[in-house]
């Protein structure tokens, strides 16, 4: 959508370039936020302000300009090894940049130990390695120790290796020591692990007495010797950031299933990249699974991911111990200690990584687990857990591969439920602290409760700790799904109700109204069994209220009757008050259908509310009061009912899971209603109080989507492009859910794009326009549509086609969600008929007048098109004042310009300054 940005040249901060390097990451704001320990709020500070110093429009460009950035290695070509080196039965791919680290290592140790665990590639890297030497080093010698069983026998396989034959009155190692003492070579000495005393034993005399002999050593465990240089072999690379699948993994599986006799077709490198991700980049996981990709195809190769131990195995091999993940793993475990076996099986009930302190209290008083730390020292040694530095400390992480093997394990142990239950009642103790790890954890931990009886009342506390957290951290979609669990786990019904009617706040706030509407529903059923008739009652109003309420918020046309609904709520009220107050404000918007200009119904559900002291229901009617008075034309009215909602809901700001949609729906209308009464800066600072809504921390779409159209009408678009951004990743994250209520965000994205010159960027944002449309409700019955589509028009010049556009007089516009659009959409209809010298141009000045009385920015729009048509500056200049006081930067440069004469040049630098492409 923009052209490729120059050079970096711009002069950032040191944290600006720490942000540019997660945008360029492709990051979202709450990721970079997480990763820095700043706000998303600054984050999105420090985007705009590059945005400005680049001279950039989106983030995008952002991105091209941290890539520019990046150094990619120069190709190395690797080369057949030679020598003594064995022939590889099959080619070698990528590891391009290990190769060429390994080498560098070499030259500045004599004693490298690549390590790794089995399978990650150990061996084929190293002979690669070897193989590029070119007698960099001297001479090459290859030893492979796999057959070797004995620490005794390891300098015969040495002696063996290097030529020598039996010398009488040496030793193997003194015949080895004396025939390399006075030569330069490399030694690689391969599969160490298992001979870890006989290899140090030979290797330190090698080095000591061999001042020209480096030796490279494969090991699924260090040497633990103090000269040695580890070099940690990780999997192999993976790049599936992009459309396409990209990395050395992704290169290597699809290299192995052409030689299995299949090729991978159009756009499967992606899908490819996502299995080797999960197989963690091991090599051997990688061969095997291509291996079976022509009799499963890469559907069935994901759905047995969980159960690869057993899909992962190829054929009787030379070396059995790589001819299945399995086999390879049998291989490291035979040479574990009893405490290492004990403990690597237990630990695999973490999902995420742990630290020494958590296995300590997971295996507190529970034999053969030794001393904790040294154990999972020594696990790391033999490459069965890696280490993962972090703010907290060192932490421990499994690949999924070991933790699959070590859960079969814990399972032949029978250790399994004293395992779960441990883990379990330790995330209990974990989860009143807050941290992304633990919600890693915890879903395992309830996943394992849901299926043993005995762990099920523990489940539900979990669960609906976790969902709290989970809401009150901005995760509302994951807060939802652990409500209906701890559902799922409750004792009784009662317990159940309750959860289901948390899990329908969080659905609404998620604007997922098909989903709210279904778990009050069941919320209903649930309080039925019980006894509790009112509260049943109450949860099938809330369920009708929301099919007649909010038709930008419901997916899908399979919805139960309103009507029936409500019938079927008035039978259980049983006289309860707050039951029948919220059954009134369901009245209220099922008669708007017969007259939706009578304040009647929804003054008396306003009342009621009142009177049975539910400020929730009171704010649905003030809802559906504020509707009523935008379909009359009553703007100021509208907007002072929708400030009384927002003040009414306001205290819920500290208890925001009580509110439901009432708190983040009160705030929204409040900001809609500020705008079509013109007044922008409260329209902005009430959609700064969505924004800032905790539970929007992660739906950045919805937390934005009023900050679009304010900054679009203001000409505030360098905040507008990061707010866009923001709205963009939201969405997308979310899945890309129809919700039309906010289609005009995306529609006031696509005219700032308009408005800029930037047609690409206004077509993406047309087509979200398209796909979040609520089917059924016509983005044209709304108006804002016309509205931003006539701005652009005008300002590129078009009057004649925005005149053809704006067909419907304003005064036909008495709904109330084209009601809060009449005194914008009354502005552009007057402007297009002055501009376009249209005989209707006096006619619409004359009705739009009255239209815009309650809009003062709207008001100075058609002033400045009756002083134009009279042309008369000194009027249009007063309307340019007025309209700059309103907060209306694009509209006054736009006056400027109009006005020409001596201020044209300054609107027209006010224009460039913001962004805007000249105006024709």
């Amino acid at each position: 959508m923009n052209a490729q940005p120059a050079a970096r040249t711009a002069d950032i901060s040191d944290r600006e370039a720490e942000v540019l390097a997660g945008v360029g990451e492709h990051l979202t704001n709450a990721e970079i936020a997480g990763r820095l320990y700043i706000s998303v709020r600054t984050v999105e500070s420090h985007i705009s302000s590059m945005l400005r110093k680049f001279g950039v429009n989106d983030r995008r460009a952002l991105v091209r300009l941290a890539a520019a950035d990046r150094r990619p290695a120069a190709g190395l070509e690797v080369r057949k090894p030679g020598g003594t080196l064995p022939a590889p039965l099959t080619p070698f791919v990528g590891r391009t940049a290990e190769v060429r680290a390994l080498l560098a290592t070499l030259a500045e140790h004599r004693l490298v130990t690549a390590v790794g665990p089995g399978g990650i590639g150990k061996t084929r890297l190293a002979l690669a390695t070897a193989g590029q030497t070119e007698g960099r080093f001297g001479d090459l010698w290859y030893v492979d120790l796999v057959p070797i069983s004995d620490d005794a026998m390891v300098a015969p396989a040495v002696t063996d290796a290097l030529g020598l034959g039996e010398q009488q009155g040496r030793s193997p190692q003194e015949a080895a020591l004396a025939w390399l003492a006075d030569r330069e070579g490399l030694l690689l000495l391969d599969n160490c692990e298992h001979l870890a005393d006989g290899v140090v034993m030979l290797v330190e005399r090698i080095l000591t007495v061999c001042p020209r002999v480096r030796v490279l050593a494969t090991s699924r465990a260090r040497l633990l010797v103090p000269h040695e240089q580890v070099f940690p072999v990780p999997g192999m690379a993976i790049d599936d950031s992009g459309a396409d699948g990209d990395g050395d993994a992704v290169d290597l599986f699809e290299a192995r299933a052409l030689a299995a006799g299949t090729t991978l077709g159009l756009g499967d490198r992606r899908r490819v990249a996502a299995i080797c991700r999960a197989l963690d980049g091991v090599a051997l996981a990688i061969e095997l699974a291509a291996a079976r990709l022509p009799a499963l195809g890469l559907d069935g190769l994901q759905a047995a991911l969980a159960d690869r131990l057993d899909l992962l195995t190829g054929g009787r091999r030379l070396d059995d111990r790589h001819r299945s993940l399995r086999s390879a793993l049998d291989w490291s475990h035979a040479l574990l200690s009893t405490p290492e076996q004990a403990v690597l099986r237990r630990v695999s009930v973490f999902a995420a990584p742990f630290t020494a302190e958590a296995a300590a209290a997971l295996l507190s008083d529970w034999p053969p687990a030794g001393s904790v730390p040294t154990v999972l020292a020594g696990l790391a040694d033999h490459s069965l857990l890696t280490t993962v530095p972090a703010a907290d400390g060192t932490r421990y992480r499994m690949l999924e591969t070991i933790r699959q093997y070590g859960a079969e394990r814990l399972l032949r142990a029978d250790e399994h439920f004293e395992a779960g239950i441990r883990h379990l009642r330790w995330c209990l103790a974990q989860a009143e602290e807050w941290s992304d790890r633990i919600l890693e954890e915890i879903p395992s931990a309830l996943d394992w409760a849901a299926t043993e009886p005995e762990a099920r009342a523990e489940g539900h506390r979990l669960a609906l700790v976790m969902a709290e957290l989970c809401f009150l951290h901005g995760r509302p979609g994951e807060a939802q799904r652990r409500y209906e669990q701890a559902a799922v786990l409750a004792a009784d019904d009662t317990a159940a109700a309750d959860a289901l009617a948390k899990a329908a706040t969080a659905a609404e706030i998620r604007h997922f109204g098909g989903e709210a509407i279904r778990l009050h529903r069941a919320c209903a059923d649930a309080a039925r069994r019980t006894g509790a008739r009112a509260s049943a009652a109450y949860h099938l109003a809330q369920a009708a209220e929301l099919i007649k309420r909010g038709p930008g918020l419901v997916q899908g046309t399979d919805l139960p009757d309103p009507a029936a609904l409500l019938a079927e709520a008035a039978l259980l009220a049983d006289g309860d008050p707050s039951a029948l107050a919220r059954i009134a404000v369901v009245e209220a918007y099922l008669y708007s259908d017969l007259d939706p200009h009578d304040l009647g119904p929804a003054e008396r559900a306003v009342a009621l509310s009142r009177q049975a002291g539910d400020p929730l229901a009171e704010s649905a009617g003030l809802d559906q009061l504020t509707s009523v008075q935008l379909a009359r034309g009553e703007i100021r009215a509208a907007a002072d009912s929708a400030l009384r909602r927002a003040e009414l809901v306001a205290p819920y700001r500290q208890r925001p899971l009580d509110a439901g949609m009432e708190l983040f729906d009160a705030y929204q209308m409040a900001a809609e209603c500020a705008t079509a009464a013109g007044d922008l800066a409260g329209a902005r600072r009430l959609a700064e109080q969505v924004h800032d809504l905790p539970f929007y921390q992660e739906e950045g779409h919805l937390a934005t989507s009023r900050l679009l159209v304010v900054t679009a009408l203001t000409g505030d678009w360098d905040d507008h492009a990061v707010f866009a951004e923001r709205f963009r990743q939201g969405w997308e994250h979310a899945g890309r859910p129809r919700a039309g209520n906010l289609s005009r965000a995306p529609y006031a994205a696509a005219a700032v794009c308009g408005l800029r010159g930037d047609d690409a960027g206004r077509q993406w944002w047309l087509s979200v326009v398209e796909a979040i449309a609520t089917p059924g409700l016509p983005i044209a019955r709304i108006r804002h549509g016309a509205f931003f589509d006539a701005l652009v028009l005008l300002h590129h010049g078009r009057a004649d086609e925005a005149l053809a556009l704006l067909t419907t007089p304003p005064e036909d516009l008495r709904a109330w969600y084209s009601g809060m659009w009449r005194t914008w959409y009354a502005a552009v209809w007057a402007e297009s008929a002055v501009l376009a010298g249209d005989a209707s141009a006096e006619d619409r000045l004359r009705r739009a007048r009255p239209e815009t009385a309650d809009n003062p920015v709207a008001a100075a729009i058609v002033e400045r098109c009756v002083a134009l048509a009279a042309g008369d500056r000194k009027t249009m200049l007063a309307a340019a004042d007025r309209l700059l006081v309103a907060g209306c930067r694009y509209q006054w440069a736009r006056t400027l310009v109009l006005a020409d004469g001596p201020e044209r040049e300054q609107g027209v630098e006010a224009l460039a300054a913001i962004g805007a492409a000249p105006m024709k």
